[in-house]
C-alpha cells in the first residue's frame, strides 16, 4: 500500500473536486493563478472557502508578472490601432495591480 501524502497541516486530501470552464475562462484562470504564485489546487481551494490569497514574492511570481505585463503591453498596442478592450484584459490588469500593491506593503 502506498504512503499517504499529507499537506503542510498534516491533512490527507483524498477527495477530488472538478468543474467545467470554457477555453477562455481556463486561460484567464491560469494567468491569474500564475500571478498568485500558488499551485492551481491551492489557489482554487483558498478561493472556494473564501480564504485570503497572499502572494509571496518569488522568482515564479516575478516571471509571471513579466510575462503578463508584456501581454498587456501587446494588447494595449492592439487597442491603440483600433481594437476593442475585452473584459479578460481588464481582469488581468486588475490582478497585476493587486499583486504589485501587495508587494509594496
Amino acid at each position: 500500500m502506498s504512503k499517504k501524502n499529507l499537506d503542510k497541516n498534516n491533512r490527507f486530501r483524498c477527495i477530488t473536486v472538478g468543474f467545467r470552464v470554457s477555453p477562455e475562462e481556463y486561460e484567464t484562470m491560469n494567468r491569474i493563478i500564475a500571478l498568485s504564485g500558488l499551485s492551481k489546487q491551492e489557489y482554487c481551494y483558498r478561493k472556494c472557502i473564501n480564504r485570503d490569497i497572499v502572494v509571496e514574492s518569488n522568482p515564479r511570481v516575478y516571471k509571471a508578472l513579466k510575462l503578463e505585463l508584456s501581454n498587456v503591453c501587446d494588447e494595449l498596442k492592439r487597442i491603440e490601432n483600433g481594437g476593442s478592450v475585452n473584459g479578460e484584459l481588464l481582469e488581468i490588469i486588475d490582478q497585476i495591480n493587486k499583486t504589485l500593491c501587495g508587494f509594496s506593503q
